[in-house]
């Protein structure tokens, strides 16, 4: 075997414009001015913008680069980029030079008029502004044209509205970090300056066979699959799980990998996920911006490196029905500029004031905010995958563990905490094996909201979606709770007084959000629905949570979203469902009409034939297996045919109807049940029907494939 030897610390960030670029590119005074910037939040300064954008052009092009793009995030869950070149306006000897303007660094105008707005823009309102975000260093991708300079940038209409994901994510980090600090000022800490969001995603997918892959059109306008039968295995043996790596599914994360640490990407852990041909790629945890920026980079060159591989990579949250959809597990925490976690309780949480009132108003504000935190998970596919005892349910809640939870009961019972439950000495009983500490307590994966030592996982973000939207809105709701603790602690005459009064409250006040139980049953749904907790089943349900009285106030009190700006996230919320609802019903009808009725016929034909046949051989011979066949078969096809007509119908009347909120519970409670009673006879029958005549791969030839 060919010995592949990588120097990751050698190759990771090369593509990057990276701190020890600019160290080296930068005049000192620039640097120090940009790296403040950067490190403390303070206005860029535009007198270095010409000084950076003619390094960053001159170390382009040293790599090869001819073009720039300011890479963006419009509200479509994918990135959006429009590429320049370097070349200047030619002189009168027809001669070329290479620019690149600090005007033309920190601003792009690309057509604003095709992307989601929600209303905020007609669509010959064309213009729109991209500006530079150097919080998020630009970087070289390279492809069929070599490489290319990409700036990362946040995205507004010419009227000043956010058209993006980064512009309220960042909005947000400002909000819980100014809140965050007078919450560690009220412990006398005096030497933090700056409060970060620290996130690490974890990304699902599925990888099949490229040739498969095409072969289904529900998957190529779809992302997943409207129609299959379950094959004779799926993940019932559990042998997928953590097994090992196929030699096809090795190479393709290895070429990943290193195109991934080349961008700079802390691409960490690797493995199989339960469901065949599923897998799991997680990122080491990082500033909630940069975060974003490289979870979806990920996603991007997953797909591209599945695609030069002779792969294909799924990002549905649903792509094949009877088994494990993908999820995208958000790892978020709070940390200082220097070195403080406030989200871990040390040795002896029930001694540690400061965690306890950090961990109260996170309660407080998931309790308060349940909905908002439910639509910031609202992706269309999502809604096959929740509650589908693979994924959390759609009810809101925090898994705390046996130690926090024993100290929550000790402060509302007694008024005081006095012990905090420890891990143990975990014996094996073999002496070749080492004796080690368990955690204090175990992990609840059928939490959507789960603590897991010195963070929060908020495990019900889907595998497709960006991560933005769930940031923003934990970093909103939080930095609330968080400035009406400061509000009255800051006040108080005795502050140990009002401090223990006040993690007291909390915790007796929101301890209905707490379920350390089994989040699949059917009785802790009961359970939720005694407590008032919300339950949306469909994230369509959930966009009425933006744009309520408390939403508003929430969101504009912080200058993370205006009114409008909320407004036309929920319609934009609404068309998508309803677009990509029209999108599968429109499939499902060309491929039961076109495919799979043709190839059904083709096979009563057959049927029909060698009844014919055997009877004219044989009139004595038994023909009753082939007679019950061709009338049970007969009788889903025709089933199969008026479910056609209802789903074509109820399409119809969905596309037609006007209002965007009304279109897309139409399609919810009338396209969605009739795009089910179509699959359900056409599943019977590809499980009857002559594999070669059967239209399309099959579940089985798709997953165990690659």
């Amino acid at each position: 075997m060919k010995e592949n030897n990588i120097n990751v610390p050698a190759l990771f960030g090369e593509n990057v414009f990276n701190d020890d670029v600019m160290k080296e590119s930068l005049p000192k005074a620039v640097y120090k001015k940009l790296r403040r910037t950067i490190d403390e939040g303070t206005d860029l300064d535009p007198s270095i913008a010409d000084i950076v954008a003619e390094a960053m052009k001159n170390w382009a092009i040293s790599h090869g680069a001819t073009h720039y793009s300011h890479w963006f995030q419009p509200l479509t869950d994918v990135t959006a980029e429009k590429h320049d070149s370097f070349i200047s306006v030619p002189d009168e000897k027809r001669h070329v030079i290479m620019e690149f303007s600090g005007k033309e660094l920190i601003r792009g105008e690309p057509d604003a008029s095709s992307f989601p707005s929600g209303g905020l823009r007609s669509t010959f309102e064309a213009r729109g502004y991209t500006t530079w975000d150097c919080t998020s260093p630009a970087f070289l991708r390279y492809d069929a044209q070599g490489p290319t300079l990409y700036i990362p940038t946040a995205f507004c209409s010419y009227t000043g509205e956010a058209l993006d994901k980064k512009t309220p994510l960042l909005r947000s980090l400002q909000a819980i970090n100014t809140q965050s600090l007078r919450i560690l000022r009220l412990f006398g800490n005096t030497t933090s300056h700056r409060v970060y969001v620290s996130v690490g995603p974890e990304q699902e997918y599925f990888l099949i066979d490229k040739k498969q892959y095409l072969k289904r059109k529900d998957l190529i306008y779809t992302g997943r699959t409207l129609f299959g039968a379950n094959p004779a295995k799926g993940q019932e043996m559990d042998d997928h799980y953590f097994g090992a790596i196929r030699p096809r599914v090795g190479a393709f994360m290895k070429e990943v990998n290193e195109r991934l640490w080349k961008l700079g990407v802390p691409a960490k852990t690797q493995h199989n996920e339960v469901a065949p041909s599923q897998h799991e790629l997680a990122q080491i945890y990082e500033e909630a911006n940069l975060a974003q920026d490289h979870n979806q980079l990920v996603m991007e060159t997953m797909k591209r490196v599945a695609e030069d591989q002779g792969l294909m990579c799924l990002l549905a949250e649903k792509p094949f029905a009877g088994i494990n959809g993908s999820g995208k597990h958000n790892n978020w925490s709070l940390c200082s500029d220097d070195g403080i976690n406030l989200i871990d309780p040390g040795k002896t949480p029930h001694e540690n004031m400061q965690f306890l009132l950090v961990l109260g108003c996170i309660l407080k504000a998931v309790d308060r905010h349940a909905d908002l935190l439910r639509q910031s998970a609202a992706v269309p596919g999502n809604d096959w995958r929740l509650g589908a005892a693979e994924a959390p349910p759609a009810v809101i809640s925090v898994f705390l563990g046996e130690q926090l939870e024993d100290v929550i009961d000790q402060l509302c019972s007694t008024g005081e905490a006095t012990g905090s439950k420890q891990g143990r000495i975990m014996k094996t009983g073999v002496n070749t094996l080492a004796d080690f500490t368990t955690d204090a307590t175990d992990r609840n994966r059928t939490s959507p909201f789960a603590f897991t030592g010195n963070k929060f996982e908020f495990r019900m973000v889907g595998s497709s979606a960006s991560i933005s939207g769930p940031n923003v809105v934990l970093n909103t709701i939080v930095a609330e709770a968080f400035r009406e603790a400061a509000d009255v602690l800051e006040k108080a005459d005795d502050f140990q007084l009002a401090l223990h009064d006040m993690i007291k409250k909390l915790f007796l006040d929101h301890r209905r959000i707490i379920f350390n139980g089994n989040g699949y049953s059917e009785e802790w749904l009961k359970e939720a629905e005694r407590r008032g907790l919300p339950n949306y089943k469909a994230g369509i349900e959930s966009v009425q949570a933006l744009t309520t009285d408390k939403a508003i106030q929430l969101f504009e009190s912080f200058g993370v979203y205006s009114k409008v700006e909320l407004m036309s996230r929920a319609e934009i919320e609404y068309e998508i469902y309803a677009k990509t609802v029209n999108i599968e019903a429109t499939a499902m009808l060309n491929i039961a009409g076109k495919e799979i009725i043709p190839a059904v016929v083709k096979y009563t034909t057959r049927l029909a034939d060698s009844i014919n046949s055997v009877r004219m051989a044989c009139p004595e011979a038994d023909i009753s297996a082939q007679l019950e066949l061709l009338k049970e078969t007969s009788g889903h096809l025709s089933e199969m045919r008026k479910a056609l007509h209802v789903l074509r119908d109820e399409t119809a009347a969905a596309s037609g109807v006007t209002d965007a909120k009304e279109r897309a519970f139409a399609y919810l409670r009338k396209v969605v049940p009739a795009m089910q009673a179509l699959r359900t006879p056409a599943d019977k029958l590809e499980m009857m029907c002559d594999k070669d005549l059967w239209p399309f791969p099959s579940y089985g030839d798709m997953l165990f494939e690659v």
